[in-house]
């Protein structure tokens, strides 16, 4: 009897224990919170999917992974306590790998539609996407979004810009890496092709573009708001993602980061 009293004080002293950890919202002993720890891919990383062939979102300078979206990773997974883990991968996949786990977050210009909305979740907005027209320097005939109708553009399969592209009508021919689309284009095998003003501006930094120009088509489309993309089974992740993207606005990180890559301030709406 001595001894069934010793293990039902302890069982006792132990759901006390437990009671305890839960009133405290899943804080540990340094009231940080941790409950979204349990939903990472990789405990203690923040494992981030984007393409790393997309200048100035992410890519490779002297084989180092560089860029917006990978110093905003770093950021990120710093303001939450963890470290951040790259996942390279090609458009085609990226979006299937969040749904399949290979990572625990997308960072890769990418925004919110009512399709993706169905399955995923999107954290707050840090950067606000123009949508312009690229076309040859001697191309006189694309100035706006109706004059693509039966036109052949180039893009990225299953991107805002194909999307946009075949509602206005154009014929699109499938390519979604920047470079390859612009040589398309200067070689006459497509007419256009729609992408972000700071996709060109980026581009523009390091090649020469004189043969190309550009249409900004923002009275025609919304500036798109860029999001960090979850699955839906992650809230508590979600939660601190979002968190993490005020602080970094309010402490002026998403500035410096913009005007460092972009050479302006693309982190607002207006």
């Amino acid at each position: 009897m001595k001894f069934k009293k010793q293990v039902l004080g302890t069982v006792v002293i132990l759901a006390g224990v437990l009671l305890a950890g839960c009133a405290n919202g899943g804080k540990n002993a340094t009231g940080k919170d941790t409950n979204y720890k349990s939903e990472l891919v990789k405990r203690g990383s923040l494992t981030i999917g984007l393409e790393g062939t997309f200048a100035p979102y992410s890519y490779r300078d002297n084989g180092k992974l560089t860029g917006f979206e990978v110093e905003l990773g770093q950021d990120i997974a710093k303001k939450i306590g963890v470290k951040p883990v790259f996942v390279p991968t090609k458009w085609d996949s990226l979006i299937a790998g969040l749904g399949s786990g290979r990572y625990d977050v997308i960072l890769n210009n990418i925004n919110k539609t009512p399709q993706r909305a169905k399955v995923y979740a999107f954290a707050d907005p840090y950067i606000y996407s123009r949508y312009v027209l690229i076309s040859r320097s001697d191309e006189k005939g694309l100035k706006t979004l109706a004059s693509i109708k039966g036109k052949k553009l180039v893009e990225g399969t299953g991107t805002d810009n194909f999307n946009v592209a075949t509602k206005y009508g154009a014929t699109v021919v499938p390519n979604g890496d920047f470079p390859t689309a612009l040589g398309l284009i200067r070689q006459d095998r497509v007419a256009a092709t729609i992408n972000s003003r700071e996709a060109f501006l980026a581009y523009a930094k390091s090649n020469p573009t004189s043969d190309l120009k550009y249409v900004d088509l923002s009275k025609t489309l919304a500036p798109t708001a860029v999001q960090p993309m979850l699955n839906k089974q992650s809230p508590k992740l979600l939660a601190k993602v979002s968190a993490a993207i005020k602080e970094l606005r309010q402490d002026g990180t998403l500035t410096k980061l913009s005007e460092k890559y972009f050479g302006s301030d693309i982190t607002k709406a207006n």
